[in-house]
């Protein structure tokens, strides 16, 4: 981490920011990016308009690398919560289906298949967590021969447990199921494989570790995915040819290009393709390499006669997210509460805080953090 990297954030001139878990702040080439757009519109109206749809294709091809994927692959949405509810919809359930998933997962992952057990006779069976683990043992167990999706997040998002997708796509493709993922605390500072994985869903968001824009969501469909999900959204651009505005006959796109409906935010998809630009000139294994060694600094600094690490540190379970519980009883939004007076951003999930640094933190936020934790 550089000090010119870290000068594209100037939120560290007013606070040490840990909390990309949630939302990150915007480098300056996404907020220039961004404006640029905004400013053509003002000045020009719709007249670089394929300047624009250019630029989102650009952010497409960026996105796609990142999951190893097709760029036809991969389709545009608001968040993470509309590319699984289009997957929960798009299927053709019978009742006595299962669906197995992860207690504790964050509520995007969870509602739209909830909602499935009481619409369509859906079963939906879930494993608890273990000190901070998932017993993949335990979840695997759930699997049998009526299982039409795993569900799970590549990381945990209240506790930072990073997930073997390897192993729950090899179990899924034994069961002919599909292995859905929510790759929002992954994506950018993990490294994704859709194709080695045998992920056959992936959704996500740009907000987080991406470093882009609120409203820049993504939904990955492998081939045997898309053969068996319908688009239950469509619109003006969901056809080979928008602009053939009278030609009804055209069927949908080709992959996941179906799912995108019609006019999207330019603007957002500006910003996005600029902070790609900056994860790619990082490398997203150099990326992970720094957060496993600022994070292991964290952990080796707190004081363990008052703080417990919730987080599996283990080398196959480790993430770049570090939850914490006070052994003394002092909760998590007391603590959250407490660094914040101090301009200390962290989260508090449940009972637990949740620290989640970037690429451009550095030894000397951790320290402040540590120095500030009662």
């Amino acid at each position: 981490m550089t000090p010119e990297l870290r000068a594209l954030f100037p939120i560290t001139q007013r606070a040490i920011y840990l909390n990309h878990a949630a939302v990150s702040p915007l480098p300056i080439p996404a907020i220039e990016a961004v404006e640029s757009q905004l400013r053509d519109v003002h000045k020009n109206g719709s007249l670089n308009f394929r300047d624009w749809l250019g630029i989102k294709e650009s952010a497409r091809g960026l996105l796609s690398q990142l999951l190893n994927a097709r760029p036809e692959q991969v389709a545009f949405t608001r968040n993470t919560s509309d590319g699984l509810s289009t997957v929960a919809n798009g299927l053709r359930w019978r009742s006595g289906d299962n669906i197995v998933t992860f207690k504790n997962e964050f509520p995007s992952n969870i509602y739209p298949w909830l909602r499935l057990t009481q619409t369509a006779g859906v079963e939906l069976r879930t494993c608890d967590e273990h000190n901070g683990r998932i017993d993949l043992d335990e979840l695997t167990g759930l699997v049998n021969q009526q299982t039409r999706i795993i569900a799970i997040s590549h990381v945990q998002f209240a506790s930072g447990f990073r997930v073997d997708l390897e192993r729950l796509g090899t179990l899924a493709r034994k069961h002919d199921a599909l292995l859905v993922v929510d790759t929002i605390q992954a994506l950018g500072v993990v490294p994704t494989d859709v194709q080695g994985q045998l992920i056959d869903v992936a959704a996500g968001g740009g907000h987080k570790w991406l470093l882009s824009p609120e409203g820049t969501g993504y939904l990955f469909l492998s081939d045997r995915a898309r053969e068996r999900i319908e688009p239950t959204l469509v619109g003006w651009v969901s056809v080979p040819h928008p602009e053939d505005h009278f030609n009804w006959d055209q069927g949908w796109n080709e992959g996941a290009l179906a799912w995108e409906t019609g006019t999207g935010p330019a603007a957002l998809f500006y910003g996005l393709e600029a902070s790609l630009r900056l994860i790619r000139y990082q490398g997203v294994r150099r990326i992970q390499k720094y957060l496993k060694e600022l994070t292991d600094y964290f952990c080796s600094q707190l004081d363990l006669r008052s703080y417990e690490i919730v987080s599996s540190r283990l080398e196959n379970e480790q993430s770049q997210i570090v939850c914490i519980r006070h052994k003394g009883g002092i909760p998590a939004m007391e603590l959250y509460s407490r660094l914040k007076q101090g301009r200390i951003i962290t989260a508090p999930r449940g009972d637990r805080l949740r620290i989640a640094p970037h690429f451009y933190n550095n030894h000397e936020d951790i320290d402040a953090l540590v120095a500030a934790l009662p």
